[in-house]
Parts: C-alpha cells; sequence; structure tokens
C-alpha cells in the first residue's frame, strides 16, 4: 500500500495556473503557501498583490488578498499591517511592479523599517506586457524595446534591489535565491521560512529575491531558461544573504 508523501497546501486553491510553461510563479506561489501553512497563518495572512504576470494571485491563495495600483504593494501593506493587528502581511511583485514604478514605495517601506515580507520575482523582462526591458534587464540581453540588446551606454545597467536596499536600518532580511532546480528550491524554501520568522518576531522589513525564468519573453524553451538562469543572470545578481540581524531564539 501506497502512502501519501505530498499533498496541495491548503493555502493554495484549486485553480490551476495561468501562467506560462516553464515560468517560475507557480513554484514561488507552492514555497509562499507551505510555509502559510507551516506556521498556520491562512486566516491571519493578507497577500498585496502587484500588477503583472502575476494580477490573478487572488485566485491561486486560499487567504485574504489586497490589490494594490501598480508599484504601490508596500505602501498598502504598511497601511494594512499597522492597522490590522496581529495580521500576517506580505506582497509578492515583480522586477517591473516593485523596481521601476514602484522604486520609491519599496525603498521607504525598507527605510522604515515595516514589518511585512516582501516577495520579489525578478525575471529580467516585462513577462506580462510582450517582454520589453525591465530595470533588471541584464547588459546585452536582447527584449522587445532593446532588440539589439541592452547598452548600458544608453539605457544604463540593471538595479540590483537587494544591494539596493540591505544597507537600510531598517531592513532585518533580505536574501536572494532561485528556484531552477531541486537543491535552489529547498534552499528558497528556507529564505522564506527565514522571511516570516523575521515578521512573526517583528524584526522589520524582510525581503526575498527570487531570480526566475521567463522562456515566453525570452524565447527560449523552458528547459533552457532555467539553465539561463543559473549560467547568465546569477553573474548580474549573485545568490546569497544580504544582511540578516538575527532572530531570536
Amino acid at each position: 500500500m501506497s502512502n501519501q508523501i505530498l499533498e496541495r497546501p491548503k493555502s493554495l486553491t484549486q485553480k490551476q495556473f495561468h501562467y506560462c510553461p516553464g515560468c517560475h510563479h507557480g513554484i514561488i506561489h507552492r514555497l509562499i503557501a507551505e510555509t502559510i501553512d507551516e506556521f498556520d497563518l491562512r486566516e491571519k495572512t493578507i497577500i498585496v498583490q502587484p500588477v503583472g504576470c502575476a494580477v490573478y494571485i487572488y485566485e491561486y491563495f486560499d487567504t485574504d488578498v489586497s490589490e494594490a495600483a501598480h508599484g504601490r504593494a508596500p505602501a498598502v501593506a504598511t497601511a494594512i499591517k499597522r492597522v490590522s493587528k496581529g495580521k500576517f502581511v506580505l506582497t509578492y511583485q515583480g522586477d517591473g511592479d516593485l523596481a521601476a514604478i514602484g522604486t520609491a514605495e519599496i525603498v521607504h517601506a525598507a527605510a522604515r523599517g515595516e514589518n511585512i515580507c516582501v516577495f520579489f520575482v525578478n525575471n529580467a523582462i516585462y513577462g506580462m506586457t510582450g517582454g520589453q526591458m525591465a530595470p533588471t534587464t541584464l547588459p546585452g540581453m536582447k527584449t522587445a524595446t532593446t532588440p539589439l540588446g541592452r547598452d548600458v551606454k544608453k539605457q544604463g545597467y540593471p538595479i540590483k534591489v537587494s544591494e539596493m536596499l540591505a544597507p537600510f536600518e531598517g531592513v532585518s532580511y533580505i536574501e536572494r535565491v532561485m528556484v531552477s532546480s531541486p537543491k535552489h528550491v529547498i534552499k528558497a524554501k528556507s529564505a522564506v521560512r527565514k522571511a516570516f520568522k523575521y515578521q512573526l518576531q517583528e524584526k522589520g522589513f524582510s525581503l526575498v529575491e527570487f531570480l526566475s525564468a521567463c522562456p515566453t519573453g525570452w524565447g527560449m524553451p523552458p528547459v533552457d531558461a532555467a539553465k539561463w538562469v543559473e549560467e547568465n543572470m546569477t553573474k548580474q545578481f549573485p545568490l546569497g544573504v544580504y544582511k540578516e540581524v538575527g532572530l531570536d531564539d
């Protein structure tokens, strides 16, 4: 008789993801949902969702969800956290949402040390709107708006969000991870759990940056896109812990 060793997290609904084949949003959703279940936070969690590929996140998570205007998730999460005592608040944002139109919001939320978790998905492109250059597009990377490759003399250099936010005193924890292989998924899950603990212990602002594949936007098969994350994105955006003030026992 076989034993069931895996099950769908209770914090995910039965709704099928709309994401493209090979996109990493589904893996990241599952890691967050598993962690919500493990800390028994489903009835306390409020997710502030972005504009972008994850705009339908309210259909996938069986938690409370609030929509924010483009880039404004950290501001909305700040308000919810401050007026809703006992709630667990997180934002889920892509690079266009967080690192372009929402740059001011994320910088000030980090500087204030807001006691929220931010899950930042960096796929180096605007996936939902047709593959335009994002703030995190790599130098030389071809996109719909940089068909000859990103020229740093014209378009500047990629914004490294984790490195930018880590020096703020209000930041308690920042780590950059990826989910392109099983060992990295395990590592990413550990980072998600740690970010949760920082909020639960009221340590202040925490952020986990996921390097993510966008096979459709990049014009690659899913396996090649996952390899591209490891072989190219990690050179521009090195994995690792960028800030960690320490948790209570």
